[in-house]
C-alpha cells in the first residue's frame, strides 16, 4: 500500500515538473526583430524620430488613410464633359508628344516629375536645396550628384525633381515685371512642397512612390559622405521595387495594363470605352486620353482582337 501512494506522489510530481517545463506543448518561436524596423527602411532614410516607422503599403503610409492618393493636381486632370464625352479628351499620341523638354536631368515642375514616375515605374527622388546659401547643399552637388556614375545610375533607376529656394529666373525673353511675378511663383511653390514633405532645412532627400506614399528620407549632409548617401537611396529604391510591383498587380487585376504607340512610346492605363477603333484610356491618376488601335503597337491591337473575338464583336 506504501509502495502504491509513493508511485502516485511520484507520478504527480512529474507531471507538475513537466507542465513547469512545458512539456507537450509548441514552444514559440522567437521572432528576431528586423534592424530597420517594420518598413525595412534603414533609420537614416526616414525622418529622425524614435519611431521605429509603418510599414509603407500602397495608397500612402499615413495613418487611417485610405484609397488611392490623387497623384496629380485636380487642375491638371482631364476629366470627360458628360454632355460631350469626346469633346476634351486630348489624343495620346499628343499627350505623348508634348512632354517638355528637360533643360538637366532635374525637373523643375513637381507634376510633370509625377508624371513621369508613374508612367515609367521609377520613384521620385526629390532634393530639396538651397543652391546660394548652403555650402552642404553644394557639397553634395560635387561629391554625387555631379559624378557620372551616379548619373548613369539615376537616369536608369529614377525620376529627379530639384526643389531650389533660390531658384534664378534667367529668361532673357521676359520683361522685369514677368521676372518679378514668377520670382514669386516659385517661392511659393517652394514653401508648399517644403510644408507638403515636412521638410525643415537644405539638403533633404525624400523619396516619393508613384501613388505619393514616402518612401524615405534623408536630412543633412556631411563632406564626404557621398558613397553612404547614394547607399541610403540604393536601399530606398530597392523598398521601392517590392512595393511598386504589389501596387500594380493590384492595380492590372482592376484591367489597367501597358499601352504602346507605334513609336514603342508608353503608357499605364485602362481601357474605359471602345467604340469602332476607337478607345478611351484612364490613367491611375485620372488622366483621360483617346486613341484609335490603328496607332497602337501590334501587341495591343492583337490583345484588343482577342478581346472582340471572346465578346463576339
Amino acid at each position: 500500500m506504501k509502495t502504491r501512494a509513493a508511485c502516485c506522489i511520484l507520478i504527480a510530481a512529474s507531471v507538475a515538473s513537466c507542465a513547469k517545463l512545458g512539456v507537450g506543448k509548441p514552444v514559440p518561436v522567437k521572432q528576431e526583430p528586423s534592424p530597420f524596423g517594420s518598413t525595412g527602411i534603414p533609420p537614416q532614410m526616414r525622418a529622425r524620430t524614435e519611431d521605429p516607422g509603418t510599414p509603407v503599403v500602397p495608397g500612402g503610409n499615413a495613418q487611417g488613410q485610405t484609397g488611392p492618393i490623387q497623384i496629380t493636381p485636380e487642375q491638371d486632370i482631364v476629366f470627360t464633359d458628360p454632355d460631350n464625352p469626346d469633346a476634351v479628351i486630348p489624343e495620346l499620341s499628343d499627350i505623348l508628344a508634348s512632354q517638355p523638354k528637360r533643360r538637366g536631368p532635374w525637373e523643375q515642375s513637381e507634376t510633370i516629375a509625377r508624371k513621369r514616375a508613374g508612367r515609367e515605374g521609377r520613384p521620385l527622388l526629390i532634393w530639396f536645396t538651397d543652391s546660394r546659401s548652403s555650402p552642404m547643399c553644394k557639397a553634395i552637388n560635387q561629391e554625387l550628384f555631379s559624378m557620372p556614375d551616379f548619373e548613369s545610375w539615376a537616369t536608369e533607376h529614377l525620376v529627379r525633381l530639384k526643389v531650389d529656394a533660390n531658384e534664378q529666373v534667367k529668361d532673357p525673353d521676359i520683361s522685369l515685371d514677368e521676372k518679378e511675378t514668377k520670382r514669386v511663383d516659385i517661392r511659393t511653390y517652394v514653401t508648399r512642397l517644403k510644408k507638403q514633405y515636412k521638410v525643415l532645412g537644405q539638403p533633404t532627400l525624400i523619396l516619393v512612390h508613384p501613388d505619393g506614399s514616402v518612401i524615405g528620407r534623408y536630412r543633412g549632409y556631411q563632406r564626404g559622405q557621398a558613397d553612404f548617401t547614394w547607399g541610403l537611396i540604393k536601399q530606398g529604391e530597392a523598398v521601392f521595387q517590392n512595393s511598386y510591383q504589389k501596387w500594380r498587380a493590384g492595380l492590372e487585376k482592376k484591367g489597367y495594363r501597358e499601352w504602346a504607340d507605334r513609336s514603342g512610346r508608353k503608357v499605364f492605363a485602362r481601357l474605359a470605352n471602345y467604340s469602332n477603333g476607337t478607345l478611351i484610356l484612364i490613367e491611375p491618376d485620372g488622366t483621360r486620353c483617346k486613341t484609335h488601335e490603328n496607332k497602337l503597337s501590334d501587341s495591343d491591337r492583337d490583345w484588343i482582337a482577342e478581346q472582340k473575338k471572346l465578346r463576339g464583336l
